[in-house]
């Protein structure tokens, strides 16, 4: 059975989210086969950008907005992609997860230090949650970020280009079963109908 059309004729709040992961992994996903084919790690950048750029086209197209982490991710790949050609240098590029996925994580437990949520911007404000959850949500982000990072270093540092682009294709994959793996928690203070769905930590390149 498909799924149902939202009251405005368009898909469901669920058809919209699925959208969005396919439409943030499609950059990483053209980077790695303009690479694989091209062998060019230039190339392979500017099918990232124009990707990129068409990715956050076409989910303000099917949201009429852009939530705070693919439009976060978009720009960055943005930035990062036209600095590494800018540069002529492919590490600018790599470094992009490692840097923001670092600062990203720091800013969470910062928050946590300060009693400050700033998980609530990232995930667009649309969850309510006791104090104890956005604790233990906002350990899992820093955590799942931190952990992206490092293993963004490792890869990068270690291994070709073709086994990086690989390696980021399978980041995006993790991140959204992290974000679907925070239904049981969000289920238990949900009053809704829908299924209530996190974020995933960094849905695109």
């Amino acid at each position: 059975m498909s799924e149902p059309a939202s009251a405005s004729g368009g898909p469901s709040p669920s058809g919209r989210h699925w959208v969005r992961h396919v439409a943030s992994a499609a950059p990483a996903v053209g980077f790695l086969i303009a690479l694989l084919v091209t062998r060019d790690f230039r190339k392979a950048t500017w099918v990232l950008i124009a990707l990129s750029g068409l990715a956050l086209a076409v989910t303000f197209a099917v949201e009429r907005r852009i939530a705070p982490v693919p439009a976060f991710s978009g720009a960055a790949a943005l930035i990062f992609g036209g600095l590494s050609l800018v540069l002529r240098r492919a590490d600018v590029l790599q470094m992009k997860m490692t840097i923001v996925d670092t600062v990203l994580g720091a800013l969470l437990f910062g928050g946590l230090i300060l009693k400050r949520h700033p998980l609530k911007l990232l995930l667009g404000g649309a969850i309510s949650l006791p104090e104890h959850a956005w604790r233990t949500l906002t350990i899992r982000y820093g955590a799942f970020f931190w952990a992206s990072a490092v293993a963004n270093e490792v890869v990068r540092r270690t291994q070709t280009a073709e086994v990086w682009a690989m390696f980021r294709v399978g980041a995006i994959v993790a991140a959204i079963l992290f974000g679907l793996a925070q239904a049981p928690l969000l289920g238990k203070y949900w009053s809704g109908d829908e299924k209530p769905e996190a974020e995933p930590p960094e849905s695109g390149f």
